[in-house]
């Protein structure tokens, strides 16, 4: 728990399929979970994001996408994760595996 409390300890999270980064920060109150991604961004240890995950990219917290990352506001211990597009739409994935299944 923070000690101050106008102040929260949360942590911003991205992967990479090798590689995931994890950084805690501690943040004023009512930073939304998009502020939280811009203050990770500005530490030397955060990695840059690759050109294709864009500024506004969706957020998600531990594990659920956020309708409204740039307004939803954080809570103490909350995990943010920055998502990395699709490579490829899940029911395209499906319909080439369908073309291509022996029948």
């Amino acid at each position: 728990m923070a000690a101050d409390a106008s102040k929260l300890c949360v942590e911003v999270a991205f992967a990479l399929p090798e590689r995931q980064w994890i950084i805690g920060l501690e943040v004023p109150a009512g930073t939304s979970a998009r502020q939280a991604v811009d203050l990770a961004m500005r530490d030397p240890s955060f990695p840059r994001l690759p050109a294709e995950t864009s500024p506004d990219t969706d957020l998600g917290i531990f594990g659920k996408r956020l309708s409204d990352p740039d307004h939803r506001v954080l809570r103490e211990g909350d995990r943010v994760e920055i998502y990395r597009p699709l490579q490829l739409d899940p029911k395209m994935a499906r319909a080439e595996r369908a073309i291509r299944k022996p029948g």
